[in-house]
């Protein structure tokens, strides 16, 4: 069956580096390390695993920096080659599995970290056993190859690929009926902004600024409006239609990004000096992970106020004196796991499941592709918000529809039949 997969070819990934810092792209053909080959489904790696057919994947911004190969060095350790990309999935479990699984043909959200249940890891790590599988301390260890997640493993296949993915069944969450495909894609990067909105811990009556709004700061302003008590979301949105969405999320100011400084400015009432505000925001959220972006948040905050990094930055050159001078804290925030709220721990991806039915964030699926086409998919998610869209995904169902029904066919045919 078709599936994406992302070799370790050294020339294909220096050229597509090049391309990218060129200002174009690494994911034309010719130039990528990014195959479209036929797969057979991976193997399932225990008893506690079970086959998931994708429905729906999206495209998220870490894979087109893998992609593009301006992602940090620091991950090289903890991938394995080649693997399927494809991390944000909602797909069917397509055969008898473990016990406890869900029945085949259930529909699920794949909750895509590679913690020490998955890895048969036992004891485990003093993260995992807390429930937080976004901190684990083995993820190039136990009895699968390196990966962060499914979607990094060579092991695990990925959501990009008709062949289908295997996952531990801790990780799958059910999706209820009422949900869509369109609305269950948006849980995994959903649970991600929810993480982030959580380990910002705002108090009632904050003032938040959030630094960009695509996927990861439109979702960030949803779940923390349905998870904390801000006083005021203060965003800075490039194009139109992330201002409109901003809005509708919840943000009280929506500005253009070189607006977003002046309005906390004015919302803090605060002096300026040396480029940074004397107040700012008690909370600044980063949601694009540059170097730019980084310090635009650097600027805005109050002293001793926490500036969350919720998109995955790179490696980046950055003035951090502001940082020590005015004690402010830097805080990560990556992937999901256990959370801790007023109503007591609570996974991310059942809050993120309130939040995607509450916000209805399916309508931020903008467009969806074959896998066929997935050069012109990355192409339109690389422009996302210069084109109008938010989230860009393969859709393989018809795929395996067609899939289906040529198999079904062949078995006609072999048995004698018309």
């Amino acid at each position: 069956m078709k599936a994406l997969q992302f070799e370790r070819n050294l020339p294909r990934f220096a050229a597509a580096r090049l391309a990218s810092t060129f200002g174009g792209s690494g994911r034309g053909a010719g130039v990528s390390p990014l195959r479209l080959v036929d797969l057979d489904p991976p193997e399932l790696p225990g008893p506690d695993w079970v086959r998931v057919a994708p429905l729906l994947a999206g495209i998220c911004g870490s894979d087109l920096s893998t992609i593009d190969g301006r992602s940090s060095r620091y991950f090289e350790d903890v991938v394995s080659f080649p693997f399927v990309p494809g991390h944000e999935v909602v797909g069917t479990v397509s055969e008898p599995g473990a016990p406890g699984a869900p029945a085949p043909g259930s529909r699920v959200v794949v909750e895509a970290v590679l913690g020490c249940e998955a890895r048969g890891i036992v004891p485990p790590c003093p993260a995992c056993a807390a429930g937080d599988v976004g901190g684990c301390e083995r993820v190039a260890f136990g009895h699968l190859s390196p990966g962060l997640q499914i979607g990094y493993c060579a092991d695990t296949g990925g959501g990009w690929s008709a062949a289908g993915l295997v996952a531990h069944v801790s990780q799958l969450h059910a999706v209820p009926d009422h949900v869509s495909d369109e609305e269950a894609v948006m849980v995994e990067p959903t649970a991600c902004a929810v993480h982030a909105a959580l380990a910002a811990r705002v108090e009632p009556g904050d003032t938040v600024a959030v630094v960009g709004a695509g996927t990861l700061g439109l979702t960030f302003v949803a779940s923390l409006r349905h998870l904390a008590r801000p006083g005021a979301v203060l965003v800075g949105a490039k194009y139109p239609h992330q201002r409109r969405l901003a809005e509708e999320m919840g943000a009280d100011v929506v500005v253009e990004p070189d607006q977003l400084h002046r309005a906390v400015r004015l919302r803090a009432r605060s002096l300026e000096a040396s480029g940074h505000l004397t107040g700012g925001a008690d909370v600044v959220a980063d949601c694009v992970g540059s170097a730019e972006s980084l310090a635009q948040a650097l600027a805005m905050v109050r002293p001793r106020g926490r500036l969350v990094l919720v998109g995955m930055p790179g490696s980046v050159r950055l003035d951090l004196a502001s940082l020590w001078h005015r004690e402010v804290e830097l805080c990560g925030a990556y992937a999901y796991g256990t959370e801790h709220t007023e109503a007591g721990p609570r996974r991310s991806f059942e809050l993120a499941m309130e939040v995607v039915s509450a916000y209805r964030l399916g309508r931020l699926v903008s467009a969806a592709y074959p896998v066929e086409r997935f050069e012109e998919a990355l192409a339109h998610a690389g422009a996302a918000g210069r084109r109008g869209a938010v989230k860009v995904v393969f859709d393989l169902r018809r795929r395996r529809a067609r899939d289906s029904a040529t198999a079904e066919r062949s078995e006609r045919i072999e048995s004698g039949g018309a």
